[in-house]
């Protein structure tokens, strides 16, 4: 990969968490909204990975053909994985419960597929990647799910939560990988790329 220059870079994604992490990388974005909404298709008949993978990739072209010339586009999808089964983002309080009662007391996958997508050359590049975490959540009460679900802080999340959010909460959650991740980027990965196509930031302080 290289890059001619700075490069501005778009995130194809509102997601406030995914925001944050690249603020913490002291990386500069504007985010778009792309109008895919893949809560409407019916998880599976592929692997995980090939499903954030695509669904990255669709939403990172999405961003590219409303992005400014010359803009690096980035596109994430993250799903949760149980016994086969793909959580993306619940739709209503009955389906978090159900995610969040299939989680309890026992380890699932997390999975986040990412899509940088720019034009060279009139050609359209791509790097697509996907990065897998796991993490164990303890035993929950009905009365705490309950308590969270009337909350809504679950709306708009894999799985029905996120890591930090729940961490500072004081749930029993343990994890192997990489916590961005969990949260909707894999900044220990994707720092390197986006560094390598000229885009700025504050990689290695990044935390």
């Amino acid at each position: 990969m290289s890059a001619g220059g700075p490069r501005r870079l778009v995130l194809a994604s509102r997601s406030p968490r995914r925001r944050e992490l690249l603020g913490r990388a002291g990386v500069e974005h504007e985010a778009i909204e792309t109008g895919v909404d893949d809560g409407v298709l019916e998880r599976g008949g592929v692997s995980p990975e090939v499903w954030v993978a695509a669904l990255a990739y669709l939403k990172a072209m999405a961003g590219l053909s409303a992005a400014s010339a010359g803009s690096l586009v980035l596109g994430a999808d993250t799903v949760c994985e149980v016994d086969g089964r793909l959580l993306g983002q619940p739709a209503d309080e009955a389906e978090a419960l159900a995610m969040l009662r299939a989680m309890s007391d026992r380890e699932h996958g997390v999975l986040t597929g990412v899509a940088l997508v720019w034009d060279e050359g009139g050609a359209t590049r791509r790097d697509v990647f996907v990065d897998r975490a796991r993490v164990r959540v303890g035993a929950l009460s009905e009365a705490s799910l309950a308590e969270y679900v009337a909350s809504g802080l679950w709306r708009g999340k894999a799985g029905a939560y996120n890591l930090s959010e729940r961490l500072e909460a004081g749930w029993p959650i343990e994890y192997a990988g990489d916590a961005g991740t969990i949260m909707g980027l894999p900044m220990e990965r994707l720092a390197a790329r986006l560094r390598g196509l000229g885009v700025p930031g504050r990689y290695d302080s990044e935390s």
